[in-house]
């Protein structure tokens, strides 16, 4: 990435944030983020460009490609699935097609989008490849799958626009659903798993993410106007990985099974109510198997994980304990980067 100028949409997000901190040690010449979340200017450094401008806009996002010569954009910026669902929609499947056509206008070598492995669905066949049958859990599903369909007409023009899918990756800032598991954990409160446990659930440090993204920017473009998987090499069963984490908190946290149906049955009226931050992709995939094969990004760009599921997890929480006064007093929002509301969920915390 030496010598590149890049915009990273979506700058202000969990993601934005670490590649604002990671790509400058690959030598790029100038980096702007947008985003219409405000920024922590505080967390940025100040030769870093940082824009409240919308990738729904056409003119505007025209004048920031253009006007700073940007070479490569790596595509972040996403509506979550907590966000009205018109937002979504227009976020995650316009905001996609606008940052496109405004790219393709001013002749951006590279658009790495940032996909997601909920266009699987919730899938009965593991590991998960990257031709097999996409099937969105909701509107962010959904959108995830609009987008990519997006970035596949691009390619057909001629422009290079590798997509990747992430399994759910977490790291140090990472908040959001986290954050009540750590919670739960620090107070040395049962943490009730979906079902046994037995199950398998891949998830993903957000540096070795970066890792592929700067592949996917770096790599020539014959091998990487593609689709790729990404996700932790190292994974057990979530009763183990979870119970590694209580093991290391040693608040006396425990991993406790509870019976699928009903509680995944409770989940669904208390969304439906909105009285709790689970959807239904949290909760109706946590006592699924959820693992896909890493095996074309690393045999064609020889990518490879840093870190296992308890190392990902254990180096999050360590990062919440550090921050943990400073975050009780931060406003409960729907990014990653900041604490949920958890509603219903504190009187089954009292409980357990």
């Amino acid at each position: 990435m030496k010598g590149k100028r890049v915009l990273v949409t979506g700058g202000a997000g969990f993601l934005g944030y670490h590649l604002a901190m990671n790509l400058p040690r690959h030598g790029v010449a100038f980096l702007a983020m947008n985003d219409i979340a405000p920024f922590l200017e505080a967390e940025y450094t100040d030769d870093m460009l940082l824009v409240n401008q919308d990738v729904r806009d056409p003119e505007g996002m025209y004048r920031l490609i253009n006007d700073n010569k940007i070479d490569l954009i790596i595509h972040c910026a996403a509506a979550l699935p907590l966000w009205p669902k018109e937002e979504i929609f227009t976020t995650n499947i316009e905001g996609v097609r606008n940052t496109l056509e405004q790219a393709q206008k001013c002749n951006v070598e590279r658009v790495v989008f940032i996909s997601s492995t909920a266009v699987y669905g919730v899938p009965e066949k593991h590991p998960l490849v990257e031709d097999d049958p996409l099937i969105g859990v909701g509107a962010y599903g959904e959108s995830k799958i609009a987008g990519e369909g997006i970035c596949e007409e691009f390619r057909e023009k001629g422009m290079c626009v590798p997509v990747i899918r992430p399994k759910t990756f977490i790291g140090t800032a990472r908040l959001g659903v986290f954050q009540i598991l750590y919670d739960w954990v620090d107070c040395g409160k049962r943490i009730p798993i979906i079902g046994k446990g037995e199950n398998l659930y891949q998830l993903l440090e957000v540096t070795d993410l970066i890792d592929a993204i700067i592949l996917a920017s770096t790599a020539p473009r014959e091998m990487v106007n593609d689709t790729f998987n990404v996700g932790a090499q190292m994974y057990d069963k979530v009763k183990l990985d979870v119970g590694a984490l209580c093991d290391f908190a040693g608040s006396g946290s425990k991993v406790m099974p509870t019976p699928a149906r009903l509680v995944k049955g409770a989940l669904a009226v208390f969304e439906f109510m909105k009285i709790s931050p689970l959807y239904k992709w949290v909760y109706g995939t946590a006592d699924k198997d959820s693992y896909v094969s890493t095996d074309k990004i690393e045999s064609k760009l020889g990518w490879k994980s840093n870190y296992s599921n308890q190392d990902a997890l254990i180096a999050s929480h360590k990062w919440y304990l550090e921050h943990k006064e400073e975050l009780l007093t931060q406003k409960a929002g729907v990014t990653h980067r900041v604490g949920w509301d958890q509603g219903i969920l504190k009187l089954f915390k009292r409980w357990l």
